[in-house]
């Protein structure tokens, strides 16, 4: 009996796709981090994936402030349409989930909205990260302070090593100083 070739064909193809989207995983992080310096202080989204939340958001940041050994307070913010726009934020509570490397946080903002972080890498002074969550599919990169283009390149090269489409990214408005 013969065997039908398109369906088989478009199986495989189904499941090619699959593999490569929806199987996909974050590596793991590369380097431990100390929960007193990460997890305080304001972080610059300089970029990220475009999707629903962030539409017309521009000059985002984050701020993290520690309450607890593996808990952190996650204050989301950015301005609409330009930096002197509107405020927007969303705040939620973070857990550390993985105690002793402290790079991946569960955020829960409210009732519906939880999203898991895993910090990919960061800089050895804490001055830049690279951060997803666990299926790759969102990406962000944050600094301390507005990279320079050389630095914005090489920040775009790391994520890029790490498994990410790059030309996913955007790139919004910086805070005003």
């Amino acid at each position: 009996m013969r065997q039908p070739v398109i369906p088989a064909l478009t199986l495989t193809l189904v499941l090619a796709t699959l593999s490569t989207t929806a199987f996909a995983k974050a590596p793991e992080p590369a380097k431990t981090i100390d929960p007193a310096i990460f997890y305080n202080g304001r972080w610059i989204e300089i970029g990220r994936r475009p999707m629903f939340i962030t539409n017309r958001c521009v000059a985002g940041t984050t701020d993290y402030r520690r309450t607890g050994d593996l808990t952190v307070t996650v204050v989301d913010g950015c301005h609409r349409d330009t930096p002197a726009g509107k405020p927007v934020t969303l705040a939620g509570q973070g857990t550390i989930m993985d105690p002793g490397t402290n790079a991946k946080l569960r955020v829960r903002y409210n009732a519906l909205i939880t999203w898991d972080y895993w910090v990919l890498d960061r800089a050895d002074d804490y001055s830049w990260f690279i951060s997803a969550d666990p299926n790759l599919k969102n990406l962000w990169i944050y600094t301390r302070t507005v990279p320079s283009p050389i630095l914005l390149k090489a920040l775009m090269g790391r994520a890029k090593a790490l498994g990410y489409d790059t030309d996913k990214l955007e790139f919004p408005a910086p805070p005003i100083n």
